[in-house]
């Protein structure tokens, strides 16, 4: 979106704040400096410009001036960017060719000098007129969002999560690396610093977790990828095998004392009989 005959028109408006800048950062030299660059045809300065009178001031110019692009050097703009965005866009004008230099929290307020906290603010702004003059139009868009939640690790913070996402109505995975989920806590006799029972607070919640049908629970699982974007992740997830019987394996280790296969730290394999084996074997001996 650029002027009649395609030219850049910026306007550049700089706040007070109060005293929050304009204590430190020499506005008006900065003001001044930012009218003389190119593609800038009105700078102005104003005590507070987000409110409706500093507003009202980037409306009117967009209308009487025909500013296609807008800079505003303020406060940080997880504050008020929507603010000025809005303005603007109740203007004609496109909400993505707004720019904010932040000059309060980037500059003032972490300078006591007024001639280098000038300096820089001056700097700040000129980057955004320049950014600003390369911005084009964005139009928003919509688009499906999964609300399922993945949850890494059954420990108790990872249980406690699952149950609340799911109070909220939204299905969970819940990844376990170990057989049975629980974690640490579940290695514990008393919690501190009340003394209460680990078992006591830890047990029912793993059940809950077990019984919920919006709870999806994948033990003995780890996540091996992780692709997409925000609202349409994909994971991909291996489930160890339980070698008795995949879906059937609960991980209660009974049937460890039979298994002709014990693990050493070497990664190699000693059988029952004491032969020594290279690789360990994934099914027992018939």
């Amino acid at each position: 979106m650029k002027g009649e005959n395609g030219q850049v028109r910026i306007g550049v408006y700089i706040c007070h704040c109060g005293v929050n800048i304009a204590a430190t950062v020499k506005v008006a030299e900065v003001r001044d400096f930012i009218a003389n660059q190119p593609n800038v045809v009105v700078a102005r300065d104003y005590k507070f410009m987000c409110s409706d009178p500093g507003q009202e001031l980037i409306k009117q110019d967009i209308k009487d001036l025909n500013v296609n692009r807008v800079v505003v050097a303020a406060c940080s703009p997880l504050m008020h960017e929507l603010t000025f965005r809005l303005a603007a866009e109740s203007a004609g004008l496109n909400r993505y060719l707004v720019q904010i230099a932040n000059i309060r929290e980037h500059c003032s307020w972490v300078h006591d000098d007024a001639e280098t906290a000038t300096a820089k603010a001056i700097a700040l702004v000129n980057a955004a007129v320049k950014r600003v003059a390369l911005h084009e139009p964005l139009e928003i868009t919509r688009s499906p969002l999964n609300k399922n939640a993945l949850i890494v690790g059954g420990g108790i913070a990872g249980i406690q999560a699952a149950l609340e996402i799911s109070n909220a109505g939204h299905h969970v995975y819940l990844v376990e690396r170990e057989p049975t989920i629980g974690g640490r806590m579940g290695t514990f006799d008393k919690t501190f610093p009340t003394l209460d029972c680990a078992a006591c607070i830890l047990t029912p919640k793993m059940v809950s977790v077990g019984s919920r049908d919006n709870i999806t629970l994948l033990t003995y699982s780890e996540v091996e990828s992780v692709s997409g974007y925000i609202g349409n992740f994909k994971i991909a997830v291996r489930k160890k095998a339980g070698y008795v019987d995949a879906e059937k394996c609960t991980g209660c280790g009974l049937c460890w004392s039979s298994c002709p296969a014990i693990r050493i730290p070497s990664g190699r394999a000693i059988t029952t009989g004491g032969e020594l084996v290279n690789e360990i074997s994934t099914r027992p001996k018939d």
